[in-house]
């Protein structure tokens, strides 16, 4: 071990060791630090000047009481966050999360990934992440506004378009980032639609943004597929999940000339190797009636079928996009994608492989993109969202997916430029990792000691 991979081990016990219980936020710190000491190496002045340590600690930590009452007139209580981890580059952004599995170090994790995802996009923002352990299935309507309204009585004075800027994430979608935003302009008596993305088209939302996540990671998909002469026509996909990243992940695997054969949700998955994924079927069951994929396994009818058990992962496929949730694709999942010939893993959900899987296909020769990278289309379209805001200005549908696909094939080219740099030709975990840190520390040691 070099004196600098000692350096970098320090550091990351001092995290722990700060951020006790927290580990999600380990795995992500971790996952970056492994990349870092051939960066310090090559530029020792950024140890020298403490910036790992600064990238670590977030530049403020909100935590907050979220009082509501339900429908039968009980009062419930939530807790919120929101962490503001890094401005070097902008505004703080990131979405906000709403789901039970919510507490600090699930934020962390989530903010501390957004840093260097922000950066590789090339846009002016910095990163910040938030939300809530409530959750907001099985809620209804009025439920949900009354906590969002909550929710927003306190985050209001903590946001701004040129302070931070939430978007969505998990369990916040359109319906709920309307009802933030009108609490946000009912306090402040502003409208400013900068201070929010993922708003709806007839009131300052971005075309494309919807379907940014999903398309983004199959924009990255085709890149690298095509920096080795080939593409996306007849291969076969696996995506993982059923919401909004994998619904349009394949939409654009479809429309690029590949079948998706299975995805999935909590009960299980479902496989259809006919013609592959019935979208519009899929797209009415899940958002329409909010369904299960066991419903669209039952109304495709045979040769479609839902399995409740096991792994999506061991249908055999070409490409693996998983875009359900952190950590669900593991060591023994990977071993399956290695023995069925998979040849390239995206990451569409944040962190959703786990450290033994990234090791175990990257040694078995599988091109592995990490979502810092490959699911970055989504936070790229929330910014060119704020552009538009900015100007006062709506772009059609076909030039802001255009400037979306720019944004993927720029970020694809910097991460394998990156790892050429550094000694690890097609590392695109290195190369998103070296690239995001190095721009974010050139702008920290700029500002000076803050």
């Amino acid at each position: 071990m070099s004196f600098f991979d000692e350096k970098v081990q320090d550091l990351y016990d001092e995290v722990v060791a700060r951020n006790p219980g927290e580990v999600e936020f380990h795995q992500a710190v971790r996952e970056v630090f492994d990349s870092l000491g051939a960066v310090l190496v090559k530029h020792p002045h950024y140890a020298d000047a403490g910036i790992i340590e600064r990238l670590c600690e977030p530049e403020r930590q909100i935590i907050f009481r979220v009082p509501w009452v339900d429908d039968t007139g009980a009062v419930r209580i939530n807790r919120g966050f929101r962490v503001e981890f890094n401005s070097a580059l902008g505004p703080y952004k990131g979405g906000l999360r709403f789901h039970p599995s919510v507490y600090l170090g699930v934020i962390k994790f989530l903010g501390f990934e957004q840093i260097f995802k922000n950066a590789l996009t090339g846009l002016p923002i910095g990163g910040g992440k938030g939300g809530s352990d409530f959750d907001p299935k099985g809620r209804s309507d009025g439920e949900i506004m009354r906590f969002c309204q909550s929710f927003m009585t306190e985050l209001y004075r903590h946001i701004g378009e040129h302070t931070d800027v939430p978007a969505g994430d998990i369990g916040v979608g359109g319906r709920e980032i309307g009802y933030l935003f009108g609490q946000y302009k009912r306090i402040t008596n502003r409208y400013e639609s900068g201070v929010l993305t993922g708003k709806g088209l007839s009131w300052g939302g971005s075309q494309v943004r919807t379907e940014a996540t999903g398309y983004g990671v199959v924009f990255f998909v085709r890149e690298m597929l095509n920096a080795r002469g080939q593409d996306l026509d007849g291969k076969r996909v696996v995506v993982s999940g059923s919401g909004n990243v994998a619904l349009y992940a394949i939409e654009k695997v479809h429309q690029l000339g590949g079948r998706v054969v299975a995805c999935s949700d909590s009960g299980g998955y479902v496989v259809d190797d006919d013609d592959g994924i019935n979208l519009e079927l899929l797209k009415e069951i899940k958002g329409v009636h909010r369904g299960r994929v066991s419903d669209y396994a039952e109304k495709r009818g045979a040769p479609a079928y839902f399995v409740s058990s096991g792994s999506i992962w061991d249908v055999p496929t070409d490409i693996a996009i998983p875009c359900a949730t952190q950590n669900e694709l593991d060591s023994d999942d990977a071993a399956s994608l290695i023995a069925n010939g998979c040849t390239i893993v995206a990451e569409g959900a944040n962190m959703p492989s786990t450290p033994e899987a990234i090791k175990a296909l990257s040694s078995s020769g599988v091109l592995f993109a990490p979502g810092k990278a490959a699911n970055a289309g989504g936070v790229a379209t929330s910014a060119l969202e704020m552009q538009q805001n900015a100007s006062r200005d709506s772009w059609s549908f076909e030039h802001t997916e255009l400037r979306l696909a720019q944004i993927m094939r720029g970020i694809h080219e910097n991460c394998l430029s990156t790892a050429d740099e550094y000694g690890a030709p097609g590392d695109y975990v290195l190369g998103a990792n070296i690239a995001g840190f190095t721009h974010v520390a050139d702008a920290m040691l700029a500002l000076g000691v803050i």
